[in-house]
């Protein structure tokens, strides 16, 4: 079992912040903790941002994995540059020897160059396997433009969705209750591009159009206006609101989510292993902790 942050945002936790709460997870579970981080989706649109500047992303990185192997490092605070490290390692607290390995959420050309120059592992958010393929092609690109032919690109999947029974819609409750707060992702991005001109994540499938208009539209009544995103986020990748259950369909968790039978998964999961993903990563939603059991008996298949 690993610990790690998928992902963490450099401007939700200060750099010394960060690096000091791995080196704590460091200790307690030696040698199983992960770094992951990005440019900022969730924890950025809840506050009506959009991405961090990739310079920011990369010193950020720079700062918090020399802190985490006990460096004293140079760092920008507060407007001003100074020499900072992660203090009395003596006591125990904190663990710096065992390395923390480096994982970035890549969507864009930049990051993705990025990660291939940091030798970083590799976070791809995708909704179905087709675009989970080609962007393992397109990150392969820049790992090989990058020089390291020679090296392993460690690949991660980060989805959600539902194992179906069979014969079980996939707009069943069970299903939107899994599946639907992945799957409303779709239609929060929408909400901010409309109302914020924040970009999207992905291009919008023209089979979904109408229901996301009928969702942007709900979002022009959020208030407090001028702040839609405070109701547009909340519950985001929790919990479905009341008042946007109309909005997700079955269409609509078909097409963003991993919905689909135990047969059916483990042939997209078996298709996403052979084109290079070394692992997926599923949430599961509060509430539907159970659902772990279902998944398990697709990763037993893969053992």
């Amino acid at each position: 079992i690993r610990l790690g942050t998928g992902v963490l945002i450099p401007s939700n936790r200060i750099a010394p912040v960060a690096a000091n709460a791995f080196a704590s997870l460091n200790k307690l579970a030696p040698g199983r903790i992960d770094f992951g981080v990005g440019t900022g989706f969730t924890g950025r649109r809840a506050m009506g941002l959009g991405a961090v500047r990739l310079t920011e992303l990369g010193e950020y990185v720079r700062v918090v994995t020399a802190l985490m192997r006990g460096e004293t490092v140079e760092a920008e605070l507060e407007g001003k540059k100074r020499l900072i490290r992660l203090l009395n390692p003596e006591l125990g607290l904190i663990n710096t020897r065992d390395p923390i390995p480096l994982w970035i959420a890549a969507a864009g050309p930049r990051v993705r160059a990025l990660t291939a120059k940091l030798g970083a592992g590799w976070i791809a958010a995708a909704g179905g396997v087709e675009g989970a393929v080609a962007a393992l092609a397109d990150m392969r690109k820049h790992w090989l433009a990058a020089g390291r032919e020679a090296e392993p690109l460690a690949a991660t999947v980060l989805t959600g969705g539902a194992v179906l029974e069979e014969g079980e819609p996939a707009d069943s409750p069970r299903a939107i209750a899994q599946a639907g707060p992945r799957a409303a992702m779709l239609l929060h991005q929408a909400a901010d591009a409309a109302l914020a001109g924040l970009p999207p994540l992905a291009p919008l499938p023209a089979a979904l159009a109408g229901t996301v208009a009928g969702y942007v539209e709900l979002a022009r009544t959020f208030t407090p206006q001028g702040a839609h995103y405070l109701e547009n986020h909340r519950g985001h990748l929790m919990f479905l609101k009341p008042d946007e259950l109309p909005f997700v369909t079955a269409e609509l968790i078909r097409v963003t989510t991993y919905t689909a039978t135990e047969r059916e998964l483990k042939d997209r999961f078996a298709a996403l292993a052979a084109a290079g993903y070394s692992e997926i990563a599923v949430q599961i939603v509060p509430g539907q902790e159970h659902a772990i059991e279902d998944w398990g008996r697709i990763r037993r298949a893969f053992a």
